[in-house]
């Protein structure tokens, strides 16, 4: 897809003699929910960390909003616009829940040390813009009467929900899920559910997700990849992809 905001090619990881990933290819356009599905083992979280820049891909080309990132460190992947959570939670579990939304931003918000030490009007302006923006959050999220609260603390759910929130706060392009609903009861993965689909179609995010739930997957994806021993099987529509006898054969017929 030509106008794609998230172009991967030909994408190749190896690791020692493992060639982990090998010849994946998919395309995130914008306001899109896009699923990376596959059996455990088949390589989509070292797909995912090539993307995001924790790994830098023995091949292939990473282009996004038709800038070159896929030797380009973490970080400044992430100030492009392009976030991630994580298959575990991976929150400041001794800061506050609030704390955590405000950290997230410091890595997004241009200030220099005389503003900060001085408290200038523009720095005390950008401060709270930063606290409105993870109240904002953090009702959407259903947590601000947590705010206060270490992360660490939260259960499990909260902890899924807060990472989202986290990302969002930095008001990204492309938001990037690692299993999400892994660990969450009916109710919660319901709600997840209704959260996604709300980022794509209120704040205009495109979500790359990585989830084993069928159910979730089928219900909110716009396309589906598959993946198998590290590399591509099929892709196509929740219909398509259902009906697949290949897919059908490696994946869907186990769960």
């Amino acid at each position: 897809m030509a106008n794609a905001m998230l172009k991967v090619r030909d994408l190749s990881m190896r690791f020692g003699g493992l060639l982990a990933v090998n010849g994946v290819a998919l395309d995130v356009n914008e306001r899109e929910i896009i699923s990376v599905i596959g059996p455990n083992g088949a390589g989509k979280t070292t797909v995912f960390n090539c993307i995001s820049g924790f790994y830098t891909p023995t091949g292939g080309n990473i282009n996004y909003k038709g800038q070159e990132i896929h030797t380009l460190a973490d970080y400044k992947i992430s100030r492009l616009g392009m976030v991630r959570t994580f298959q575990h939670v991976r929150l400041f579990s001794q800061m506050t829940v609030i704390e955590n939304l405000l950290v997230a931003q410091h890595r997004h918000v241009n200030t220099n040390l005389f503003s900060g030490l001085f408290k200038t009007p523009s720095y005390r302006k950008k401060e709270q813009e930063s606290i409105d923006r993870a109240v904002y959050w953090l009702k959407k999220v259903n947590l601000l009467e947590f705010a206060n609260r270490e992360a660490g603390n939260l259960a499990y759910g909260q902890q899924r929900r807060l990472e989202i929130a986290r990302c969002m706060v930095t008001e990204p392009g492309l938001l990037m899920l690692d299993e999400p609903a892994a660990g969450l009861n009916p109710k919660e993965t319901k709600e997840l559910d209704e959260l996604i689909v709300s980022l794509k179609e209120d704040y205009n995010v495109s979500i790359l997700l990585i989830e084993h739930d069928m159910n979730l997957v089928m219900g909110i994806s716009d396309r589906i990849y598959v993946i198998n021993q590290g590399q591509p099987l099929a892709s196509g529509t929740p219909d398509q992809i259902k009906a697949n006898p290949d897919v059908i054969k490696a994946y869907l017929g186990e769960v």
